[in-house]
């Protein structure tokens, strides 16, 4: 069973490895094409058509696409981002401090969001059919149903216009104390935490009701087992594989949540400096980012499915 489990994850390590490499060529060629000459817009519009010829050509524009890409995914082999076009310097020199932010503010929204979501989805499930399981199922969905722009744009007009009380813009670099922490990464937490929460709490939810209506916990029911006692010792062990899954998919939504929130709250963090980029057409720096969001994706993705492969108690 060992043997087998081995090769299962070895398997999803190799299929991860298949993907990221299609995934990058994908990327390429997607930013490849965007509208507008990267020379022009970096040279402006009164810029003669040799001196545009001339920075296409010192710039490796000119040469064959596949040619490029070859040399990009060297590179990245390499741990060499590129330079970029506008700044004129290391990509991994722009990306690094805003990384960093946006793994803070990844980070404190999964420290919310994960013990809020997994508690109303177990309770929820250990409460099936009560009001209390309504209300958490209606207003998952609802929140669902908002779009992340949506919740954003309303938390800046109620705190930050009406109420006052946080800025509506997130400058994490002048963080000097815990208040300042809290009134900084406050409403962008809130708009990513509805993002991820809602949906963590519905399959949550669904994972534990589908575990709570086997067999050996209906067995577990019928000896007596306190409702606690069925949940946390009988369901909850063999419904960690799709729960495990469900928090790795839920969490994955923040790349497009982060993405919206850094715009709309000016939050530091590589999602803003992607975006900048398009503007510029600075095509290793918008390269560089959109792999590592497709990084962060496939790692979650794939740490869900070896978890689930080493907790199904039939392989082991």
């Amino acid at each position: 069973m060992n043997t087998l489990i081995a090769t299962l994850i070895l398997h999803r390590l190799a299929i991860a490895i298949i993907t990221l490499l299609i995934v990058s060529f994908a990327v390429f060629f997607a930013t490849s094409l965007l509208p507008g000459d990267t020379a022009t817009i970096l040279l402006g519009q009164a810029a003669t058509p040799e001196a545009v010829a001339g920075l296409r050509e010192a710039m490796h524009l000119n040469d064959p696409a596949i040619l490029r890409f070859l040399r990009w995914i060297l590179g990245l082999f390499q741990g060499d981002l590129g330079t970029s076009y506008a700044n004129k310097m290391p990509v991994a020199a722009l990306v690094g401090g805003r990384f960093v932010n946006t793994l803070k503010l990844a980070g404190i929204t999964t420290l919310v969001s994960l013990p809020l979501a997994l508690t109303l989805g177990i309770t929820a499930a250990m409460l099936r059919g009560t009001l209390y399981d309504r209300i958490v199922t209606v207003l998952s969905i609802g929140v669902i149903s908002i779009p992340e722009f949506m919740v954003a744009t309303t938390a800046v007009l109620l705190f930050a216009v009406y109420l006052r009380w946080l800025p509506a813009l997130s400058l994490a670099n002048n963080v000097h104390s815990f208040a300042d922490a809290v009134r900084i990464y406050a409403m962008p937490v809130i708009t990513l935490t509805f993002v991820v929460s809602a949906q963590m709490i519905r399959m949550t939810r669904a994972a534990v009701i589908e575990t709570l209506d086997t067999a050996y916990v209906e067995m577990a029911r019928l000896k007596g087992a306190s409702r606690g006692r069925l949940v946390l010792k009988h369901a909850l062990p063999n419904a960690l594989g799709p729960i495990v899954n469900a928090v790795a998919l839920s969490l994955s939504y923040l790349i497009g949540g982060v993405i919206i929130v850094e715009t709309i709250f000016n939050y530091p963090g590589i999602a803003k400096l992607m975006v900048d980029a398009v503007a510029t057409r600075d095509l290793p720096l918008i390269q560089s980012c959109a792999m590592i969001f497709c990084l962060g994706y496939l790692i979650l993705i794939t740490a869900a499915d070896i978890v689930a492969i080493v907790s199904n108690p039939r392989l082991r």
